[in-house]
């Protein structure tokens, strides 16, 4: 009995030491759980991305996220404040917030900012919602994010399409699908504080730094977010960003259409000027990289083609103003319409269209006139000028022996295949060097009165 009772106390003990030695690994488990998030400063990275949605902010946000995801950082945050966009390119920016495991967080900001029409979609697709304070959320109707007029029956289908799309988006992650479709449908708009009360936004927060404190804690794809603290790495744009976002405004495009006009023109009636030649090749280079990346009207290219032809045609019709009115006619429809498929707030203001016109209307009214007809006169200047001139022999010329003739108030060296004696009249046929060559006079041309 004794011997049983002494196994006994051995197993308890035995039994005791081992919960104790598991109960001590699972406390230095947690402790080291807690070591290696606290281990080393956290960090996230920021973009801010403004103005309209186009193929630049698509590879400024796909390079903010690379970098993000390289740097190992906590989430990319991306500032947004936008009024619209291109459909195009909000669809490729939501699909890079959706398919991506790397916690991303859309912050509306400053005071002030708002994320309309694709603003909407993209800040639905982020992992983490936030708005500042007295900002906006909505505003997500087709009509101004593809911009143009729209039949009955593809408005219905953009519409149904922009519904389902955006009903999508917040569904997966988890938001207010029913008020998503109606931002669409009827263009609702709503603030920050309605828009956290029906769960469309997760947080509002006053600044950067409270954004962190409120994400700070939160799971994201299996990830807790240390972001109490985290150093903000800020990814500008590069200057090839801010570059080809500067062309790709439809203002610069118009501008761009203008030089590249002025340009070829200008170099086709005065050859060899060099410059405007190469800024104009330079300038169409251009649109026509604006023209791949922007929906761009077709029928308004058109129109400044046949703008450019009238203004032309003008320089050879005696129309009297005609046709140079029907082209500044032509070229404000066609500046007109060439940006009328872009939302409404990337359409060209009159503020640049009247003026381009005025401007353009002149400059083909002006120089393209007098320098087309210029090409058709007859030569004024150099010894090209002389060609078809009259002279006087002053040395007698034989067919292989040269001699001389006189004309303005020059001897000039002579040769003929004909044989001319002193005091004889010919014609200057061309120059080979500084020898003229001459040809007889006909019976017709010596009764004329002499030009010499």
């Amino acid at each position: 009995m004794n011997r049983n009772l002494l196994i006994a106390a051995i197993l308890f003990l035995t039994g005791t030491a081992f919960v104790l030695q598991d109960e001590q690994a699972d406390t230095v488990s947690a402790d080291t759980t807690v070591a290696e998030r606290s281990e080393g400063p956290s960090s996230v990275s920021v973009i801010r991305v403004e103005g309209t949605i186009g193929p630049t902010t698509t590879s400024y946000i796909e390079r903010g996220l690379r970098k993000s995801q390289e740097a190992n950082d906590e989430a990319l945050i991306i500032e947004l404040d936008t009024p619209g966009g291109l459909l195009d390119s909000t669809q490729d920016i939501v699909q890079m917030l959706l398919g991506t495991d790397h916690p991303t967080v859309v912050y509306v900001s400053p005071r002030g900012a708002n994320a309309g029409s694709a603003g909407t979609f993209i800040t639905l697709a982020a992992h983490v919602a936030a708005m500042a304070p007295a900002t906006n959320i909505g505003a997500a109707s087709p009509v101004s994010m593809g911009g143009g007029e729209m039949d009955t029956v593809a408005q219905r289908k953009i519409f149904s399409f922009s519904e389902s799309y955006i009903e999508s988006i917040a569904e997966q992650r988890g938001r207010n699908a029913e008020w998503a479709k109606s931002a669409v449908r009827d263009g609702d708009a709503i603030t920050a504080s309605e828009a956290l009360e029906i769960n469309v936004i997760d947080l509002i927060a006053e600044d950067r730094m409270d954004l962190l404190e409120q994400i700070d804690g939160m799971e994201i794809e299996g990830k807790i977010l240390n972001t109490r603290g985290a150093s903000q790495n800020e990814i500008p744009q590069t200057l090839a960003e801010i570059f080809f976002s500067f062309i790709l405004r439809p203002e610069v495009m118009l501008i761009l259409t203008l030089v590249a006009i002025y340009g070829i023109i200008g170099e086709v009636t005065n050859p060899g000027g060099i410059v405007p030649g190469v800024a104009g090749v330079i300038a169409l280079i251009l649109l026509l990289y604006g023209v791949a990346a922007m929906p761009i009207n077709l029928a308004g290219f058109l129109l400044i083609g046949l703008a450019i032809i009238l203004f032309v045609a003008e320089a050879f019709t005696p129309a009297f103003g005609l046709l140079i009115t029907g082209g500044a006619v032509s070229f404000f429809l066609g500046a007109l319409m060439l940006f009328q498929d872009l939302p409404e707030e990337m359409q060209v203001s009159m503020y640049w269209l009247i003026p381009a016109t005025l401007v353009t209307a002149a400059f083909f009214a002006w120089i393209v006139t007098y320098g087309v007809k210029s090409l058709f006169n007859p030569v004024r200047t150099g010894l090209e000028s002389t060609v078809g001139k009259r002279a006087e022999v002053t040395d007698a010329i034989l067919p292989n022996q040269p001699g001389r003739v006189f004309f303005d108030g020059e001897y000039w060296r002579a040769e003929s295949e004909v044989p001319l004696n002193e005091g004889d009249h010919c014609t200057i046929k061309e120059f080979k060097g500084l020898t003229a060559i001459v040809i007889p006079l006909t019976k017709e041309q010596t009764e004329e009165p002499s030009d010499g």
